[in-house]
């Protein structure tokens, strides 16, 4: 079984590092391993992350999936099923881990809530060196004043 912990990056850091993931990813890695000893990474840490929004993703959870694919063991630990698919869930006040065979059990269940929510999931494997964003960064840019692709004149 392999285990993941999913963050919220906050929207800024999410445009800044969509395409810059290791770099996001060995931060995070750093954080984990010396934030005890590290307040200035505990503060960096917190300034780019969200707390995980757990209250949102269980009514979602409770709206969207069928009573018998999810079952509450504890209010901040649950499990979601699919056919053979069991997926364990821990939330946390600033991440979510969860536990899987491969991570196309997570993106049958666990993802399609996860992007219902947010865009700036960022994903790290912890007995892997799996990561990546659940959501493609979509930037609509208005163009500006005055800025025509081409003129007739």
């Amino acid at each position: 079984m392999y285990e993941y912990t999913v963050f919220r990056m906050k929207e800024e850091f999410s445009w800044h590092y969509f395409h810059k993931s290791d770099i996001l990813y060995r931060f995070i890695k750093h954080y984990q391993k010396e934030c005890q000893q590290r307040p200035d990474l505990q503060m960096q840490y917190d300034y780019s992350t969200y707390p995980f929004p757990g209250t949102q993703f269980c009514k979602i959870v409770e709206e969207k999936l069928d009573k018998t694919m999810f079952s509450y063991e504890t209010a901040d630990f649950l499990r979601l099923y699919k056919n053979s698919t069991n997926i364990p869930l821990h939330i946390s006040e600033k991440h979510l881990k969860f536990r899987c065979k491969t991570i196309l059990e997570a993106e049958e269940i666990l993802f399609p809530i996860l992007r219902e929510i947010d865009s700036t999931f960022f994903i790290i494997g912890e007995n892997t060196s799996q990561y990546g964003w659940v959501s493609p960064v979509i930037r609509i840019r208005e163009p500006k004043s005055g800025q025509v692709l081409y003129s007739y004149h």
